[in-house]
């Protein structure tokens, strides 16, 4: 009687795997051993280490410069309670160019490399604008169809161009959920190949009719950008961006099994060298003498587009609105690069802090929290 009930299980449980893997959700046992089986309920900003990734490389390092105030001041008690409420792993403030404050909880230190989530769509971004810089890409209103051919076939899909994935104005048949594993997200982070996971998702609207955030938009443009500089993103970003801004250490960029970058998402950095991707932004892309990213690039990145509602340029997020005007880096988890011009600060964030209260532009409550605080006080 017990092997007929054992037999009649492993018969179902087989069935069951084979139909998970029929309709193409094999994915979710990697989902399931790298959260579950490690005692967690999803993604962590730690769980880079699971992954196989491409090494972005830095060169000579050169440090952050301290303020002569460095870590003198304390933060105000409010925002304290705050950052351990949200569970923060690093909060770093850099003035005028030099580094002001940083401090970690939770056994981080100004080593620890945590994933960037989202924050890497607008490193993806900036790649962008260095390959139209070097006319590897002619420019923003390229069709999609230049690059893969396919979409010339594709209902709206030759409408696509380069400047709607970046302005998240794609149309993509895409559900931005995070935690619905049988949706794209999901399929995405954990799944053995990103081609399978994005292309000819097919289209919901036309492009350049609606603003929608969506993860797939930046994975596509990703192939976009891989296909026109004609090597890994990690190498790219390593040459353009880390290198000449003297990044402390190596970074890692997740890739599939196939060996492309996870661009919407999943550089694991330290935080000090995630501000220097902020910090070039208040330079306007100058690195000393040099210019490294286009200036008026950069300024249309952060120019708020009119279907966002004032609330999102190109990669990043933007708030206009608020009595100190901020633009901002974010990612899933409240990791945040957020750059105030008119106090010449760049703030960074990391932790891991779920279901974020959003305005009604959709923006994270916590940073115009985080920049009124820091305003104030610094």
């Amino acid at each position: 009687m017990v092997k007929k009930v054992f037999r009649g299980f492993a018969a179902v449980l087989a069935f069951m795997i084979a139909l998970t893997y029929g309709f193409g959700y094999d994915y979710l046992f990697k989902g399931i051993r790298e959260t579950y089986l490690r005692g967690e309920t999803g993604s962590t900003i730690d769980d880079g280490k699971y992954f196989p990734s491409h090494l972005i490389a830095k060169g000579n390092s050169k440090p952050w410069i301290k303020d002569s105030l460095y870590n003198k001041k304390l933060l105000p008690k409010i925002l304290v309670e705050d950052l351990k409420k949200s569970h923060t792993a690093s909060f770093l403030i850099i003035k005028n160019g030099k580094l002001l404050h940083e401090e970690y909880w939770d056994s981080y230190n100004q080593t620890s490399k945590t994933n960037s989530f989202s924050m890497a769509k607008a490193v993806t971004v900036m790649l962008l604008g260095k390959a139209i810089e070097e006319e590897k890409i002619k420019n923003l209103n390229v069709k999609y169809a230049d690059f893969y051919e396919n979409y010339k076939n594709v209902e709206f899909g030759k409408d696509l161009t380069i400047g709607d994935l970046a302005k998240m104005e794609a149309g993509l048949d895409w559900t931005e959920n995070y935690k619905n594993p049988f949706l794209q997200n999901a399929k995405a982070y954990y799944g053995k190949s990103l081609a399978e996971a994005v292309f000819l998702r097919g289209f919901k609207n036309k492009p350049a009719t609606k603003f929608e955030y969506q993860s797939g938009s930046t994975q596509l443009l990703g192939f976009a950008v891989r296909k026109a500089v004609n090597k890994p993103l990690a190498e790219y970003a390593s040459e353009k961006l880390w290198k000449p801004l003297g990044m402390e250490q190596n970074a890692d960029w997740t890739v599939d099994e196939n060996g492309m970058e996870k661009t919407f998402c999943c550089i694991q950095s330290n935080s000090r060298d995630f501000a220097k991707l902020g910090q070039l932004f208040l330079d306007n892309g100058k690195v000393g003498d040099v210019q490294l990213l286009n200036s008026n690039f950069l300024e249309e990145m952060r120019t708020p587009t009119k279907l966002s509602n004032g609330a999102y340029g190109m990669g990043l997020w933007i708030n206009y609105d608020a009595a100190i005007k901020h633009y901002y880096f974010w990612g899933l988890y409240g990791q945040y690069i957020i750059l105030i011009p008119e106090k010449q600060m760049v703030i960074v964030k990391t932790g891991t802090y779920k279901d974020q209260p959003k305005d009604v532009k959709g923006r994270p409550e916590q940073v115009g929290f985080i920049v009124n605080e820091v305003s104030k006080n610094f």
